[in-house]
């Protein structure tokens, strides 16, 4: 069972590029690599206007510097981690050791779960921003960047917090595919193996019997004296 856990196939077996593509989870890390790619797009391109006033630009969301700047840290850290996963994914039946697995997993499942409130925290600091911006002429042309950068953080909370389930799935699968193997391949000091049930056809060693003609083989035959010197 040694390489064999964790949703993945034994250390060491032919990836097939196909299959591996196919998968929910290689399918939501890719949908969350671009929904991240739409989110600090937006608003690095015309998350920034310029004021009536002020030729200086200004975060679009109500001026808040914060909001612009948290938007992009969180896409650009999702966007890094979401290749970083994929290559880990790509890599991880290389990974023999049962132990390296499940630390690959824990972190897959702890990133994610929190991304997934981060986004959260950043769909609720955009919309409630966005609601208190007053409009002008430069608000309007970025207004439809400003909304793309609301829902693809909505949507980007449901792929993280599918690709959560997804690796708890697999730890859970991992932690009980280990038991199994510990359960089998360790036996306590001392203990026997059972024998073989009765009436299976095999009989035990208790029931063995001598081989034939040895209760009848004298080693001195009747009518044959050993000479004296």
């Amino acid at each position: 069972m040694e390489g064999a856990s964790f949703g993945a196939g034994r250390a060491g077996a032919a990836l097939d590029p196909i299959s591996f593509v196919k998968r929910p989870q290689t399918i939501l890390r890719i949908t969350a690599w671009v929904f991240s790619i739409v989110v600090f797009g937006s608003i690095v391109n015309e998350g920034y206007v310029n004021s009536e006033s002020t030729p200086e630009l200004h975060c679009i969301y109500n001026k808040n510097e914060g909001a612009c700047n948290y938007g992009i840290a969180i896409g650009i850290i999702a966007f890094f981690a979401c290749i970083f996963f994929l290559v880990l994914d790509l890599n991880f039946q290389e990974i023999s050791s049962v132990k390296d697995r499940r630390r690959a997993v824990l972190l897959d499942l702890a990133f994610s779960g929190l991304w997934s409130f981060l986004w959260f925290v950043c769909f609720c600091f955009l919309a409630n921003q966005w609601q208190q911006t007053k409009t002008s002429e430069a608000v309007s042309q970025g207004a439809d960047a400003a909304r793309a950068g609301i829902a693809f953080s909505f949507f980007s909370i449901i792929t993280w917090v599918a690709l959560m389930v997804k690796a708890l799935q697999r730890y859970r699968l991992g932690t009980d595919m280990s038991l199994f193997a510990t359960d089998q391949l360790t036996a306590a000091p001392g203990t026997s193996y059972p024998g073989y049930p009765a009436g299976s056809g095999v009989e035990g060693t208790e029931t063995y019997q001598s081989p034939p003609f040895t209760e009848t083989l004298d080693t001195s035959p009747k009518g044959y004296q050993v000479p004296a010197y």
